[in-house]
């Protein structure tokens, strides 16, 4: 291909140190129409040549199992990547190959000649989602939701992780072009986690991972190791306890196969849903999701917390935007309801260290209501400083700079605390 296009340019360079009659210039003309659609008919034999080429070598490489050998089929990209467990938090090592109209998910196979794959999973790109997602202990994440199923994989660098986004954006952007249905595949703001009642069951849910929440999502009662468990909806993908999980219904995305699903989710799924359920009663103050507010929040992240003489516990702190004026207090960054807010009008402010406070603490006090604080770092509690001293004043605050990359990917430190 290469020598194709530097011949036509080799030819044009010659012609410009070349004067010739007009007759001679008309008929040069002419001629270059037809070497350059010669070599545009020739790179294009040419590309299709190395990709089946590519595509015979990922034929081999998956065992000779996928029929992958397609004209039709084009690398997008390929390479290693990791793959965040539901139930826990392993990563795990995995393969993908991105071709303009699907998703080879694959785990590495042992082999002493040349790279080895087995494919886990074939996701169509019809249909497909890809967002960035935010996590406290694994930098550089996101996710990729498609009808058959929902991973969440970790980049090996932010650059990387926005090649990926990248890949996976443009060849969802082609292929609803081509396929004329395209309407606008990504939003600035999605909720990642929730599914909309009509794709219920027919897309695979991202499921929310064991250590996000500290509560049921459904009926809210706290978790605990003996009597009240985790157990995910196969439909939803939230976290949820025994008796709000002790349903099954039909999953079109897993062949109509009864699955395990929460009480809300049955409902929807068997039809038997009244329209007050449907549309969502009105939820209380502590009844906000923390993933609704962290989305779009002035101030997020973990802090160590402390009122009166209880003892210390690591809470997921927000200050929303449409609140700006509220500090919410969760269990954990997917809680469903919050533990407590503080209404951060007319509190004092006091950063001056007692001999028995942790390092890089503060605290909010208001008549006989006191509450303490403790940030990973000084610089850390100096921004969230910044901008609760602007509420307890009334003026709402700005969201300090790249607040979203630095705060949620730091955890207070339980020494001293």
């Amino acid at each position: 291909m290469l020598k194709v296009s530097s011949g036509v340019s080799r030819f044009l360079n010659q012609m410009s140190n070349m004067t010739f009659s007009k007759c001679e210039i008309f008929v040069s003309a002419e001629s270059l129409e037809i070497i350059a659609m010669a070599a545009t008919h020739s790179n294009s034999a040419i590309r299709k040549t190395e990709n089946l080429k590519k595509l015979l070598e990922i034929y081999e490489m998956l065992g000779e199992e996928e029929d992958v050998v397609n004209p039709s089929n084009e690398l997008i990209k390929e390479g290693h990547i990791l793959k965040l467990a539901a139930r826990n938090t392993s990563a795990m090592d995995r393969y993908l190959f991105l071709f303009n109209n699907m998703l080879l998910y694959c785990v590495p196979k042992f082999s002493l000649v040349g790279q080895k794959f087995t494919v886990r999973t074939r996701i169509g790109i019809d249909g497909m989602k890809v967002t960035e997602t935010y996590n406290e202990d694994y930098p550089h994440t996101f996710q990729v939701s498609g009808k058959e199923r929902t991973l969440e994989l970790q980049a090996s660098s932010e650059q990387d992780k926005e090649s990926w986004i990248k890949a996976f954006q443009e060849t969802i952007h082609i292929y609803l072009q081509k396929n004329e249905t395209f309407k606008s595949a990504f939003k600035d703001v999605e909720e990642v986690t929730d599914l909309k009642i009509s794709e219920l069951g027919k897309r695979a849910p991202r499921w929310i991972r064991d250590n996000e929440v500290t509560m049921c999502m459904r009926c809210k009662e706290a978790f605990n190791a003996l009597m009240r468990r985790r157990h995910h909806c196969r439909a939803c993908g939230y976290v949820v306890c025994g008796k709000c999980s002790d349903y099954k219904a039909p999953l079109e995305y897993d062949g109509n196969r009864m699955n395990k699903v929460c009480k809300d989710c049955n409902s929807i799924l068997t039809g038997n849903i009244d329209s007050e359920e449907r549309e969502g009663k009105k939820k209380g103050i502590l009844e906000i999701e923390a993933a609704q507010f962290s989305g779009n929040s002035i101030m997020c992240g973990f802090l160590q917390y402390c009122e009166k003489n209880k003892p210390w516990q690591k809470v997921w702190c927000v200050i929303p935007q449409k609140e700006a004026l509220v500090l919410y207090l969760y269990g954990a960054p997917q809680d469903v309801k919050a533990q407590s807010t503080i209404p951060l009008l007319g509190y004092q402010v006091e950063d001056i260290l007692r001999p028995t406070d942790p390092p890089a603490s503060f605290r909010l006090s208001q008549s006989k209501s006191v509450h303490s604080f403790a940030a990973e770092s000084e610089e850390l509690k100096q921004r969230w400083l910044k901008v609760i001293r602007m509420a307890v004043t009334g003026e709402e605050p700005e969201s300090p700079e790249d607040n979203h990359s630095t705060e949620i990917t730091q955890e207070p430190s339980s020494n001293g605390v």
